[in-house]
């Protein structure tokens, strides 16, 4: 056939009645009606309806006898209006269909694993294996599309105000503070690494000591850590930072790129300000840092309503500067005692030793089996509290670590939320959350480190403690929230190098260790850095939210499994001993050992 493609299939309208049109793409269906044959023929724009009779063409009916699905074709034909009854309302295309008068085999093919099509019930595994058919699915190439469309977005917003994309490396120094580094091998440097970048942080201040002002990059992170359904090994940011800016600049300009990439990608409209709120507020009223706001059931404290009850348990946690809270479930006292039970397993799994409740019951009356440790007037202080109502369900949770408390009640407040149908789909509920802690205290490590990076400048009434009561200072550090997930999160930076001398101090890194890990950073400080700071959207979860999935990995072309493995590609894998010796390393892994490894993990 020499005929070029001169539409695509989904593209085709009544407008185009009676045109010759020759169309490319994948056989999605083929029913064969007697003397007729009707082939959904499939492109990235969508599936029209080609039909094959012996009464225009002989040969391409008998050639369309021996089509399956996938088989990648060619046509030629007429666009004509179909009957009445035969119209396709569920398409774009179900108007017209494709009278073909040429028809041309490109490819055959196997039978596939799984069908193409929206909503497949299949393993992920085998999805990831045969991932190019996968992405033939529509609602995989409708997330792609719809990924490509935000970028271009971004690009735009960031263009109009004069941010400039500049490319910053893949291959940069190992500094181990956060997540594990990716190392690569050196050939021509013996011994050493380089490591893959966990985020441009460092380059992009330096960008800033250069004098570029607004900087923004896409670009591909990497870090070495436990997976999960919104994370990968390589994940993608939009990367910004800017000179001379506070806090709200940042916030009101990232307000402005978010309304403008969901009014331009899904045509959405925002309402702007966004909701802000501390992270001590975050953490009191909702148990997490990134509280999903599409439903109430904030965290109540109980401490000053049973401090002076017979409860022992609850007792002798406040009277230790421990924390009691609950959280009201709204018409939930019908709950089966069985479900009562598993809820305690639940909490567990967030370091809870138990798990407390009450019911108040349609008729007002009260069901729990620790209500006959409070007096009366200590249970309708109990009840106004958590502002009871009948039908209401109490449940409580103590602990003499508030961390615990927050982690467990939080947790508790989304599977109820699952399982009471409270939380909108279709809701998009965004907040800042700001003011963090500058540093939080590793046990393991018996220090302080930095909860979001050591360049994140201190709140300016905090510097005082920076040297005596670390665990005091807060940040200028800024998280964007939506619907429960950390879409995006940055900070003002520290300019200052004394500053930046005593965060080193505080979280243990003498001026040796600082300048083996951060020379060159220091160094560009000593020659003028302005004010400074900027934010990162992790572009995954964004694109995840926008597409309502439940995985990043539905929105990448090519994800990792959980366990960092390329199932399409067989990555990782094992390299020849050529190649180990040209990068001077030698394994001291045997097979045995690594079938030991994968063993343990399994």
């Amino acid at each position: 056939m020499s005929k070029k493609r001169s539409h695509h299939c989904g593209e085709l309208t009544k407008q185009e009645s009676g045109i010759e049109v020759t169309l490319c793409g994948w056989v999605a269906k083929r029913r064969d009606h007697g003397g007729i044959i009707f082939i959904d023929l499939r492109d990235r724009s969508g599936i029209v309806q080609v039909v094959v009779s012996p009464e225009f063409a002989k040969e391409n009916f008998h050639l369309a006898e021996d089509v399956r699905n996938e088989f990648v074709l060619q046509v030629s034909g007429n666009v004509r209006l179909r009957s009445a009854e035969t119209i396709n309302p569920h398409i774009p295309t179900g108007e017209i269909e494709i009278v073909v008068t040429e028809l041309e085999v490109l490819n055959t093919a196997k039978t596939p694993p799984f069908y193409i099509k929206d909503g497949v019930d299949v393993d992920e595994n085998v999805r990831l294996r045969y991932r190019y058919l996968d992405l033939r699915r529509p609602e995989m190439q409708r997330n792609i599309i719809l990924r490509h469309k935000v970028t271009k977005l971004m690009r735009d917003y960031l263009d109009n105000r004069d941010f400039l994309e500049i490319e910053t490396p893949m291959l940069t120094k190992s500094t181990p503070e956060g997540a594990r580094d990716y190392l690569v091998p050196s050939r021509v440097n013996p011994g050493k690494f380089y490591a893959l970048p966990q985020s441009p942080q460092i380059f992009k201040q330096i960008l800033m000591v250069a004098g570029m002002e607004k900087y923004f990059q896409i670009v591909r992170c990497f870090r070495d850590e436990d997976l999960r359904a919104d994370r990968q090994p390589e994940f993608t940011q939009l990367d910004m930072e800017m000179s001379f800016v506070d806090e709200e600049d940042i916030m009101n300009l990232m307000e402005g790129l978010i309304s403008y990439i969901f009014k331009g990608a899904l045509d959405k409209d925002l309402k702007v300000p966004f909701q802000r709120m501390t992270w001590d507020d975050a953490m009191d009223q909702y148990g997490s840092d990134k509280p999903d706001l599409r439903f109430e059931m904030k965290l109540v404290n109980m401490c000053e309503a049973i401090k002076n009850s017979n409860f022992k348990v609850f007792k002798d946690i406040v009277d230790k500067g421990g924390l009691v809270k609950a959280i009201n479930v709204k018409g939930y006292s019908a709950i089966a005692r069985r479900e009562l039970d598993s809820l305690v397993e639940f909490v567990g799994i967030y370091g809870a030793k138990g798990l407390a409740w009450i019911m108040v019951n349609e008729d007002g009356t009260i069901k729990s089996p620790i209500a006959k440790f409070f007096s009366e007037d200590e249970l309708k202080e109990i009840l106004a509290t958590v502002k009871a109502e009948p039908g209401d369900l109490f449940l409580f949770i103590a602990d003499q670590k508030p961390a615990v408390v927050a982690q467990a009640l939080g947790a508790l407040r989304l599977e109820m939320a699952k399982r009471r149908g409270l939380i909108d789909e279709k809701a998009l509920a965004f907040t800042w959350v700001v003011k963090f802690p500058m540093f939080e205290y590793s046990e393991e490590e018996k220090r302080w480190v930095a909860v979001h990076h050591p360049f994140t400048a201190p709140c300016d009434e905090d510097v005082q403690y920076l040297s005596t009561d670390p665990g005091r200072v807060y940040a200028k550090a800024y998280d964007m929230v939506l619907n429960g997930t950390e879409i995006g999160g940055g900070s003002i930076r520290i300019h200052r190098r004394e500053v930046q001398k005593e965060v080193f101090k505080a979280i243990g890194l003498s001026e040796e260790e600082a300048k083996e890990k951060f020379g060159f950073l220091m160094t560009a400080f000593e020659f003028g850095a302005p004010p400074h700071g900027g934010l990162a959207f992790g572009l995954d979860r964004l694109i995840m939210i926008m597409a309502n999935r439940p995985s990043i990995r539905d929105v990448i072309a090519f994800p990792k499994t959980q366990s960092a493995t390329d199932l399409m590609s067989q990555a990782p894998d094992d390299v020849e001993a050529k190649q180990l010796r040209e990068l001077h390393i030698r394994s001291t892994v045997v097979k045995k050992e690594i079938k030991e490894i994968k063993e343990s993990k399994e």
